[in-house]
């Protein structure tokens, strides 16, 4: 082998922290979008307009059109996959090398927490306050938790190449 297969820390441990924060924000944006369909089939609330919703706060003049609902599932995967590799990278520089193994996916799913805070209550009511009232606050969290928690599952699952071994 060469020398560089040896290197605890280089461009492959940096590419496959890459790829896995991309699983973990897929695995988190595809457990959003299941939740707000068993959300919305289960209440008065329409996950087609949460989609629809995405795409308008992007792209306000797209927000009425036939692209829309698929339009905004593209965009939150998109997000989803950068919020994961965002994730994957950053959380493991704050914490300490040495740490409980509960201290990892605690520090992502808040990370999360904080981010849904930032988008709710300080972005969304200024770009696109409608988005807001489509569900209520507390399915939302809902959702950015559950994105947390499957992100941290598939950090943990890899952690060869995630959260442990993330500083580089």
């Amino acid at each position: 082998m060469n020398s560089i297969s040896h290197r605890p820390f280089g461009r492959h441990v940096g590419s496959h922290r890459l790829r896995v924060g991309a699983l973990a924000g897929l695995a988190g944006g595809a457990a959003e979008v299941i939740w707000v369909w068993l959300y919305a089939s289960l209440s008065a609330a329409e996950a087609a307009s949460v989609a629809s919703g995405v795409t308008g706060t992007v792209w306000p003049v797209l927000a009425t059109s036939s692209a829309a609902v698929p339009l905004g599932i593209v965009i939150h995967m998109a997000l989803a996959i950068v919020l994961g590799i965002a994730v994957a990278v950053l959380v493991p520089s704050v914490l300490p090398r040495s740490r409980p193994a509960v201290l990892e996916p605690l520090a992502v799913v808040g990370v999360l927490i904080a981010v849904w805070a930032i988008n709710f209550l300080v972005i969304l009511p200024i770009v696109n306050p409608a988005f807001t009232d489509l569900l209520p606050y507390g399915a939302t969290l809902t959702s950015k938790v559950l994105f947390g928690l499957a992100t941290a599952s598939v950090l943990r699952a890899n952690r060869g190449g995630g959260l442990a071994i993330a500083r580089s």
